[in-house]
Order: C-alpha cells, then sequence, then structure tokens
C-alpha cells in the first residue's frame, strides 16, 4: 500500500471498522494506536464515528516517517492489530505565512507566562466568543461564495470577517445537551434532594427580558443538521424527553462541528473549545455514573479533535448557578488524565473562569490538569489582579482573559466595600464612547496584568447566537461591525512592537505612583503597567481620568524613549521623548496626549551606567550659575500648625 504523505501538523486519519457488533460502542470499546515518530512514542486514543467506524486522528510534530499499530479494549480483529505508516514534511516559510496554524499546535513559553505556535512564534489570542458555532445558528455552507454581512451570512464569511479584523481564535461550547425551544420553560428544575436544574438556559429574547423573567420565553435551539449531541430518551423519570442519555452520544452532532473546525483552522483560526455550559452539570453527577460518565465524553472530545489547533477547556463554568461546584469538576477531569494521559500533541487545557481558574480549581494538591489559566466573567478593573495572582503562583501557567467587558452586554459592579448585596447591573451600549472605553480598559488592564497569552473578547448577540426575530436588539451579523471589535487586535500589536520581548514582562502596578484616583469598581482612573526584570522595557496603560504617569524604582541617569500608542486606533504618536530618570531613578511622562486612554511605552536607550555629578539632589542641577532643578529656595514651605486648644 503506498504510504500516505502529509504536512506536519496537519491530520491524518486512521479508519477502523469493527469486526464485532456492540450494543453500546461509544461506552463499551476503546481503541487507540501505539504511535511512533522523532522524539515521539505514545498510545493515542480514537472515539467511535458511528456504525461500526472508529477513527483515530493524528498528527506529525516532526518531519520524518511515523508508524502506528492500533490497539482496542475488546479482541476485534477490525480495531486491533492493524500496522501502518505515514510520511510528515515541513511546510515552507512561504506557506506557514499563508496560515498561522500550520506553525503547529499552541503551547506554553519556557518561562510558563505567554503562549506560542510549536514552531516558537508568538500566540497572543485576538478571540471573539461564539458560543454557539457548534449549532445551526452559525451556519454551515459547503461552497466557497462570499456573502456580505447580513442575514445570509455563514459562518465562513462570520470567520472572513474576524480575520480581516485581526482575529485567530473564536470560542465554543460543544454542547447544551438538555436546550431546546420545546415551549417548555428557559429553566427547569427538578425538585430532589440536591435542587438539581434540567437547564438554566439562554432564553428567546433579549438579555434584559430573560433577566426580568419575561413569560412564555423557551430555551434556545442548539441543535445542528446532525441533531442534537446525544441521544433521547433520557434516563431520569418524568425527564426523559428533556435530559438525553449521556450514555449514547451521537457522532453525526459532532461530524458538523468537525467541518467548521477543520475550516477554520485551514484558515488560521484556533479553535477554544469547551465541552459544556455548567447548567445541566447537576444531571450529569447525581443521574449517571459520576465520575466516568463525565470523563468518557470529554476524552471522546479530546480524542476526536486532538489533531486539530484548538484550545481545550473541560467546563464552561462562568459561575456557581444552577451546577456543582467548580471543584466537583476536578474529579472527571483528573480522572481523564489518569486513564487517558494528557493530550498526545500537547493540547492546552485550561476553563471559562468564575473570576480566576487558579482559585476556582486549585493547585497541585487538587488537580492536574490545567496547563493554562484563565480569568474573566468579573469584568470590571479591581479584578484585573487576579491575573497577577496567576503570574506570582509558585507553578505558573500562561492566563488568558476569556471573559473581559463585552461591548453592549451587562457587566454586574460591585459598590463600595464589595459586599455581595451591594451591587449595579450596568447595561452596555455597542455604540457608546464609554461602552469602548469600558472594552479598553477590560483588554489593556488584562493583558499587562499578566494576560500575556491574549484576549477571548466578546460582544452582545454574538456570545449568544442572536439570529431570531424575538432575540433583541442586535444579532450576530450586526457584531460583525460593531466598533469595539475592531479594537482587540491592538493589544497584540503593542505587546509585539518589541518583537518576543512582551514575554519577559513582570506584572507591577506600583512601578507607577500614583497609579489610580477613582472608583474601585469601574474602567475609569487607573494604570496597568508591567516591566522587564532589569526594567529596561516598561509598557503601561493609563485609563480615561488616570494620574499622569510618573514611573519609579529605575536606574538614576538613564535615558528612555517614551511612545504614546492609542488603543482606540492602534496608531503610535509620531513624535517620542527622551526622558531621563532622576537621581532617585524616577521618570515623569508628563502629560497625556488627550483626554482619553492610552498605552505607553518606556524603552532604555543608552547600554552604559552613567553618573550624573553635577546633580545636588537638594540644591538641584546647576547651569551657567543657574539651578535649572529647583532647589531649596524654589520650594513652597508648609508648616503643621499646632494643635487646637479649643
Amino acid at each position: 500500500m503506498k504510504q500516505a504523505v502529509i504536512h506536519m501538523w496537519d491530520m491524518h486519519e486512521i479508519v477502523l471498522h469493527a469486526a464485532e457488533k456492540y450494543d453500546n460502542p461509544y461506552t463499551d470499546v476503546t481503541v487507540w494506536a501505539q504511535l511512533e515518530g522523532p522524539d515521539f512514542c505514545k498510545r493515542v486514543f480514537g472515539f467511535w464515528d458511528g456504525g461500526d467506524t472508529w477513527r483515530i486522528r493524528v498528527t506529525a510534530t516532526a518531519p520524518g516517517t511515523w508508524t502506528y499499530t492500533t490497539g482496542a479494549s475488546v479482541p476485534d480483529a477490525g480495531l486491533s492489530g492493524i500496522s501502518g505508516a505515514y510520511q510528515a514534511i515541513e511546510w515552507t516559510a512561504e506557506e506557514k505565512e499563508q496560515n498561522v496554524c500550520r506553525r503547529g499546535i499552541i503551547r506554553a513559553t519556557e518561562n510558563e507566562h505567554a503562549m506560542e505556535y510549536a514552531d516558537g512564534t508568538p500566540y497572543i489570542m485576538v478571540g471573539d466568543t461564539w458560543w454557539a458555532l457548534a449549532s445551526w445558528r452559525y451556519p454551515w455552507v459547503d461552497d466557497e461564495q462570499e456573502r456580505p454581512i447580513g442575514p445570509d451570512m455563514s459562518m465562513k464569511d462570520m470567520a472572513r470577517q474576524r480575520l480581516k479584523q485581526g482575529y485567530n481564535t473564536v470560542g465554543t461550547i460543544v454542547a447544551f445537551p438538555t436546550w431546546a425551544n420545546d415551549g417548555k420553560p428557559a429553566t427547569i428544575r427538578i425538585d430532589d434532594e440536591h435542587d438539581t436544574y434540567v437547564r438554566g438556559a439562554w432564553a428567546t429574547c433579549s438579555v434584559e427580558d430573560w433577566l426580568s423573567g419575561a413569560p412564555n420565553t423557551s430555551a434556545r435551539d442548539m441543535h445542528n443538521e446532525g441533531g442534537r449531541p446525544f441521544f433521547f430518551p433520557g434516563k431520569i423519570k418524568g425527564y426523559e424527553d428533556l435530559v438525553p442519555d449521556y450514555d449514547r452520544i451521537n457522532p453525526d452532532y459532532f461530524k458538523v462541528l468537525d467541518k467548521k473546525v477543520q475550516w477554520l483552522n485551514d484558515h488560521g483560526i484556533t479553535v477554544f473549545m469547551e465541552a459544556l455550559r455548567r447548567d445541566s452539570s447537576k444531571t450529569w453527577k447525581y443521574y449517571y455514573n459520576w465520575p466516568m460518565v463525565y470523563t468518557r465524553y470529554i476524552q471522546y472530545l479530546s480524542a476526536r479533535y486532538q489533531a486539530n489547533n484548538i484550545l481545550f477547556s473541560p467546563i464552561h463554568f462562568d459561575g456557581k448557578l444552577q451546577t456543582i461546584d467548580s471543584r466537583e469538576f476536578n474529579e472527571p477531569i483528573n480522572l481523564m488524565i489518569d486513564l487517558y494521559g494528557q493530550p498526545p500533541f500537547g493540547t492546552l487545557l485550561g476553563t471559562n473562569a468564575p473570576g480566576s481558574t487558579k482559585t476556582a480549581y486549585g493547585g497541585p494538591e487538587e488537580q492536574h490538569w490545567k496547563t493554562f489559566d484563565q480569568t474573566g466573567n468579573w469584568r470590571d478593573h479591581q479584578y484585573h489582579w487576579l491575573l497577577t495572582d496567576i503570574f506570582n503562583d509558585a507553578h505558573p501557567v500562561p492566563a488568558i482573559n476569556g471573559e473581559p467587558y463585552y461591548s453592549g452586554h451587562i457587566t454586574m459592579l460591585r459598590n463600595g466595600d464589595g459586599e455581595n448585596t451591594d451591587r449595579t447591573l450596568l447595561f452596555g451600549n455597542v455604540n457608546s464612547v464609554e461602552d469602548h472605553l469600558n472594552c479598553r480598559s477590560s483588554f489593556w488592564g488584562s493583558a499587562l496584568n499578566g494576560a500575556f497569552a491574549g484576549l477571548l473578547a466578546g460582544f452582545e448577540a454574538g456570545w449568544s447566537g442572536n439570529v431570531l426575530p424575538e432575540e433583541t436588539p442586535w444579532k450576530i451579523w450586526d457584531t460583525m461591525t460593531f466598533p469595539a471589535s475592531y479594537m482587540v487586535q491592538y493589544v497584540r500589536e503593542f505587546l509585539l512592537s518589541e518583537g518576543k520581548r512582551y514575554q519577559e514582562l513582570i506584572p507591577d502596578d506600583e512601578l507607577v505612583s500614583p497609579n489610580f484616583q477613582g472608583a474601585v469598581s469601574g474602567w475609569r482612573g487607573w494604570i496597568s503597567c508591567a516591566a522587564t526584570q532589569k526594567r529596561d522595557l516598561i509598557m503601561g496603560y493609563s485609563e480615561k481620568d488616570a494620574p499622569r504617569v510618573h514611573v519609579r524604582g529605575l536606574r538614576p541617569y538613564d535615558t528612555y524613549e517614551l511612545s504614546w500608542y492609542d488603543p482606540a486606533t492602534g496608531k503610535w504618536l509620531e513624535e517620542k521623548r527622551q526622558i531621563e530618570s532622576d537621581a532617585f531613578g524616577e521618570v515623569y511622562c508628563g502629560d497625556y496626549p488627550t483626554g482619553f486612554d492610552w498605552a505607553w511605552k518606556l524603552k532604555k536607550l543608552n547600554t552604559d551606567l552613567p553618573i550624573d555629578k553635577e546633580l545636588d539632589q537638594i540644591n538641584g542641577k546647576k547651569k551657567d550659575g543657574l539651578n535649572v532643578n529647583g532647589g531649596l529656595a524654589f520650594v513652597k514651605h508648609v508648616y503643621i500648625a499646632d494643635d487646637s486648644t479649643d
């Protein structure tokens, strides 16, 4: 048989056909290939794909010859003992430029604080939340015809628009297994000892109406051309038509997603793939064989997409609402790693955050599956510190902000001293400058507090997949031209302005003093800052109404170049300014170019170690007999008065 030839990081399928019959192929049979190649020797698992077909999806991490022999958990001549080989060749430099996914599956950088493609090219996520990507709401078409922005757009057209805007990632929640526009309420609870929710779905109406409990609204349909992710009827008595049988998966549903993921990869877009939304989790835990029922499902997804360019999230856990606790998911996810190992080709594992995944899932003593961290869902500047906390962890992993401020969406604000009962719900406005400022605060503050792996941004109507007339006020296609949707890419362009040096940055807002004024909860008046260890490169972002930039802790007399970057337009100011740090090691950057928000960069120019022998810290520097840096004679004198004797 002629040996197959693939490019590195392309998918190669080992297709197997069972000789025997099985009552439930999904639960009863496990298949794998013992795969060997250059510096590679691992067991790679496959998945059932309907009928008598199993597939093992592999790739090549290096050029050369790759060989395999299949195995199975059952004696079956069609599944076990089959050997084969394929040859892998490298992409050319020009071909890699055409599609960045050809650079390989994304991994952590050597210092564990950022991400890169397998060939070392920096990866900074510029992402959009297409949670309903697997469903009919993001339409698949077989043709490559380009359609204008509007109701007739296909998923491909949406991706083309996002590529023009600099995006390299989209996020999806693979399954909403209990959701359907079935005439029943969007939120359904079982009256049992566990307070089990069948679903807490997004309703077929506007967000405001959904939150206010509008009557006669049901859950959103999340099926696709292949049906729903699991078969009905289910096993929960009285809810057989609402909760499917999690032991009977529907491969046809995932075949539709396969096509979408592969097309996106073929055009340079990575998919951040989340297995399940949290709201049905109690039906999994209390009515099926937990943890194995969930372990089996997430391993099925891992095996199905292990050769694709994805980031894998075993659960979409945006908050503890209608769900088991985040730490309860550690049991099935840890079990997946124990039984099957980490994804064979290096796919990173992380998940959506109810604030911070570090605090939600714990450290190595509680979980051994996370290979990147995430913040999100608490969306104002007081939560940027959570990223710095991740950065400073004893076991750091790369971090993203997976749900920053969404243009046009709702945001919960904690008022006053942060008591849980003292909160405000803010409704965004996609056409408002204030809304755009909030977005940029969230994007830039996150990045410079440690989200060096990037941002999975989102926009009202896009995250929820609005397409029906009653799903107001915006539709998916409207999000394609929201003003804020053009601004996400500028964070990446700024960070890459010094090449890979952003990977050396250490978040430290305290380098700037003062670094905030105004409300604790909000998006105005704060400054974010990160610097290299030697402080020869400092990058910062100042929200609107922030104090002027005063950087401290520098080596005295060093010369820095100050550059200003407009986060609204992605343009550098042409004028650059040279500033010498004073005898205290401080730099004053002066007034902002305008009254809005600004990103800024200080880059050290000198390589020597200068000393200024003329400077007197008390009397200042003299030039032609004149004191040019102040001195006691130029200082205003203020006296503390005696205590009152009233």
